[in-house]
């Protein structure tokens, strides 16, 4: 399991029910390494901000992760983390590589909306 105070995505079921249940997500796929835990840190502290965002890790190296690795979007990706934005349950945005802060909030503005 990852070490992060992220909410902890484990199986498919999970990744399932956890985009079913919630309008906007973002789920970084990775595991514990340089280019991954900034993108970690930075999700930990836009929880607070982004009250209207749902956000979660996923051990790239769990079998069943295979439902981020294996996405079509995600195919030309050539560095981790794996960092997916859903909405309504569906992929909008999917991005590999470690990002800023200024490039998630404009991600998250974009799909779903300043915080208010």
């Amino acid at each position: 399991m990852l070490e992060t105070n992220l909410k902890h995505i484990e199986n498919t079921a999970e990744y399932k029910k956890f985009i079913e249940e919630n309008e906007n997500i973002m789920i970084c796929c990775g595991r514990m390494g340089p280019m991954c835990i900034p993108v970690y840190d930075l999700m930990e502290e836009l929880e607070d901000e982004y009250t209207h965002v749902k956000f979660a890790d996923m051990d790239y190296d769990y079998p069943e992760a295979y439902v981020i690795r294996e996405a079509p979007e995600c195919r030309g990706f050539m560095s981790l983390p794996f960092n997916m934005y859903y909405k309504n349950g569906k992929l909008v945005k999917a991005t590999g590589s470690i990002q800023n802060m200024q490039q998630i909030t404009a991600i998250l503005d974009g799909q779903f909306g300043k915080p208010e």
